[in-house]
């Protein structure tokens, strides 16, 4: 009796003839709507909302295979994932890996933009430094010469100095 009963809810849970068709069209449409370039680059979520709509990603999955009997996550489930579902998967995978891919490059080129900006800005830095690095050498230099030229004065300068404070006039 109780096999009888299960037997009686699965055939009720399974969708009719016409909900398969209508079903198959709404896949239909999920594939066309699939092949814009915004939504390939959006890859939904298992369990969030899909691209565009409010329905669940279970609800979608559910009505796109209506061949398959949905049941709680208690509950038993099917082992082996039919080819369409492996498939489903691989394209998932592949949009996920090449969206990934692109945001990679992305992120490289303004790196690399980044990067091309900071090397103008040193060379820039760079140039004015060793301008400044040579003026200041110049001026060293010339004061330098500068202080030669005035040493033997001031030399000299000293010694008559020195020798005139202290001689007192007798």
């Amino acid at each position: 009796m109780q096999e009888q009963a299960t037997s009686s809810i699965a055939a009720s849970s399974l969708p009719s003839s016409s909900e398969r068709s209508s079903s198959s069209a709404f896949q239909l449409e999920v594939k066309e709507g699939m092949e814009s370039d915004d939504e390939i680059r959006r890859v939904p979520e298992i369990g969030g909302e899909a691209a565009g709509g409010s329905a669940s990603g279970r609800d979608i999955v559910a009505a796109a295979r209506p061949d398959r009997v949905q049941t709680s996550r208690d509950g038993p489930r099917k082992r082996g994932r039919s080819p369409a579902d492996k498939e489903n998967k691989r394209l998932k995978r592949l949009l996920r890996n090449r969206v990934s891919a692109q945001q990679a490059r992305e992120r490289k080129k303004a790196y690399l933009t980044e990067l091309e900006t900071r090397v103008k800005d040193l060379e820039k830095k760079n140039s004015e430094l060793e301008e400044r690095l040579s003026t200041l050498q110049n001026e060293n230099q010339m004061l330098r010469h500068v202080c030669q030229l005035h040493t033997p004065l001031l030399y000299l300068h000293s010694i008559y100095t020195h020798t005139h404070t202290h001689c007192i006039p007798s």
